[in-house]
């Protein structure tokens, strides 16, 4: 069996205030092969939070610590800052939320994919440029050179999503965490966005980290499903039997999504229990 890409062991982000200590994370462990794997659970269950402590992308005054941080046998916490930056971007690359507004409004939506590749491969900007070409319409762009030339505010929703995911893949991470890229978009869309994903993780032999609130989306798209709660993991399942999962937090979720053959009756209300604060994996 081959090495897990990923290790993350008793993982903990702290935030101490003035009214005590935050634990956004508490205590979490799973492992990543070369697969997809979906975390998901409420807004302010540790999500954002546990992809962002993976690249030490954690600002003061954010305290992360954990038993094992490895990615393919680098120790993460004993990193220096260069050898991150040279993963970051290289080794794993992060989409953001909303990631249209992390591109630079005032550079051309091609300098800025060029720039990223620049980054970490000392090519001539011809070169650069033919790769980040190449790369839009890897993300199913259909006119590479407009796109090139425009600026972000040029471009829609979706397109921006995609710009985005191929300026996070033109240096070939190893690794792809994506934190919802598809939140802010119709449906169409975010399956054009999930199918992209989709072919880019198979074809170059990556491991995905897809973070959601959307259980059914997560369920039909990822590998392996990582349920959290407040900072705590509740269950790891098989994404094809997360219907089958046997954690009432799970089930709880499950139960609050609509059907369209419902009987028309309210949703359920999800009923948490303190005690799953104190017994997570």
């Amino acid at each position: 069996m081959a090495a897990p890409l990923l290790t993350v062991e008793d993982l903990r982000v702290d935030f101490p205030t003035r009214k005590g200590l935050v634990q956004a994370v508490r205590g979490i462990s799973f492992s990543l092969g070369r697969e997809k794997l979906g975390i998901v659970g409420e807004s302010g269950s540790g999500k954002s939070m546990t992809g962002r402590s993976i690249l030490r992308l954690v600002s003061a005054p954010g305290q992360v610590t954990a038993k094992r941080l490895e990615f393919d046998g680098i120790d993460l916490q004993r990193a220096s800052e260069a050898q991150m930056r040279d993963i970051r971007g290289q080794r794993i690359s992060m989409v953001m939320q909303d990631p249209k507004f992390s591109l630079n409004p005032v550079m051309r939506v091609g300098e800025q994919i060029a720039e990223a590749y620049r980054t970490h491969q000392k090519v001539p900007r011809d070169e650069a440029r033919r790769r980040a070409l190449d790369m839009l319409a890897a993300v199913r762009i259909r006119d590479p050179e407009r796109v090139y030339r425009a600026y972000p505010h040029e471009v829609s929703g979706g397109m921006g999503q995609r710009i985005m995911i191929a300026m996070m893949l033109i240096p070939d991470p190893d690794l792809l965490i994506a934190d919802e890229p598809t939140s802010a978009l119709d449906v169409t869309v975010q399956l054009q966005v999930l199918a992209i994903l989709d072919d880019l993780v198979t074809q170059r032999g990556m491991g995905l980290i897809f973070i959601s609130h959307d259980l059914s989306l997560v369920a039909s798209f990822c590998d392996r499903v990582v349920i959290m709660y407040a900072g705590r993991i509740m269950e790891i399942c098989d994404a094809k039997n997360l219907a089958a999962a046997q954690h009432p937090y799970t089930r709880g979720l499950l139960s609050c999504l609509p059907k369209i053959d419902g009987d028309g009756s309210d949703l359920p209300v999800l009923r948490r229990d303190p005690e799953w604060l104190e017994h997570g994996l």
